[in-house]
Order: C-alpha cells, then structure tokens, then sequence
C-alpha cells in the first residue's frame, strides 16, 4: 500500500485522489440571485445533508485563485439559495450550467432550463428537477490553506420543500430512488447512475 504524508503530494495529486476515492458524490444543482437579479445556476458534487433536524445541507463551493464563485457570493449576500438534486432527467442540462460564465450572464442563456417560482425565498428554482429546495443561510465557513482562502462551505436550511409526485409517497414518507434517478460524481467526465442496492439490518444497542 502507497503511504504519503500531505506535504509529499501536489496539490493536484491530493486533489485526484480525493475526488477518485470519495465516491460516489451526489449533485446539487444551485440557483442563486445576483444583487443584481441575474439568475445563476451551477453544479456541485461537493454536496450532502448534514441533519435533519433542523433540515441542513452543505455545499462546498471551491474558489478560484482566491476569489468567490457566482454561487458563494450570491448566497452570502441575499442569503438564499434553492438545490435541486440532479438526475438522469437533467444532468446533460445541468452539465451545461458548469460553463464559465460571466457574473451579468445567466446560465439559463445556455442550460434549457425553465424556471419555477419559490414559495418561501425570493431565488427561483428550476422545473427540470424532481426534487428541490428552498434555502437560506444557516452557516458560512471559509476553508483556508496555510492561510488563503480556498473553499466557502455553505450550510443551508431547508425552508420549503418541492417533491415531484412521481417520486414522493406521502402515505409512506419516501422517496422512490429509482424514479428519481438520481446520478453521482465520480472522478474526470465520469459519472453513475445507481446501481444495484443492497439491505442491511442495523445490530440491535
């Protein structure tokens, strides 16, 4: 087995290795409002709920040479934010929201995207998506190495919820993953679809 301290590897080898190993990642699809109304969606597999209770989720947004991505800025300046889980259904859309665009650019200008209103937040979501929700900001963590900025984690609460009836029994609580469909990050262009699941019964305390 190879063994290496931090120090040993660049920063592009910790960084394959990481999105190779952390697998597979689930996909937020994020919309935000500029201060100046323009729209912004964009893709991050860095994404995950952290509790329920109350409902958080976190997306971790990477910077570039320091500076903010459209997404982080906007969401620490109105404080909202709609995440909408990305599928089989609109991953090829979502792929193209990952352009860089300028900030007065809407990636609704190249993503085939139509939008749905909010009920609770003035950012709106987008109706390509079977699952989504409506945000605002709990938490901002700046992430730092050897004291620059790399990475805002973003914690956000779950204000509103919207669950495409396709997918959501509200007899019995649940989502259907094989409806939703949803896929996942792997490393590179790669990515998966679920796969073969499996049950395990959890030992008794």
């Amino acid at each position: 087995m190879f063994s290496y301290k931090p120090e040993e590897l660049t920063a592009k080898d910790k960084y394959k290795i990481m999105i190779g190993s952390v697998i597979p990642r689930p996909i937020a699809l994020v919309s935000s409002l500029s201060k100046d109304e323009v729209i912004n969606l964009a893709p991050f597999s860095y994404f995950n709920m952290v509790t329920y209770r109350p409902p958080i989720l976190s997306v971790a947004v990477q910077r570039v040479a320091g500076q903010m991505k459209d997404t982080a800025r906007n969401i620490l300046e109105t404080k909202q934010g709609v995440i909408h889980v990305v599928s089989q259904h609109n991953v090829e859309q979502a792929n193209l929201a990952s352009a860089p665009l300028d900030p007065d650019t809407s990636e609704l200008s190249i993503a085939n995207f139509t939008l749905a209103p909010s009920k609770v937040i003035n950012v709106p979501g987008v109706n390509e998506a079977k699952v989504r929700f409506e945000t605002e900001l709990y938490h901002h963590v700046v992430i730092e190495e050897e004291g620059i900025p790399t990475a805002d984690l973003l914690l956000l609460k779950v204000v509103h919820y919207h669950l495409d009836s396709e997918v959501y029994n509200p007899t019995t609580g649940y989502i259907d993953a094989d409806k939703l469909a949803a896929v996942s990050r792997l490393a590179g262009n790669d990515y998966a679809e679920i796969g073969k699941t499996f049950e395990l019964i959890r030992p008794n305390q």
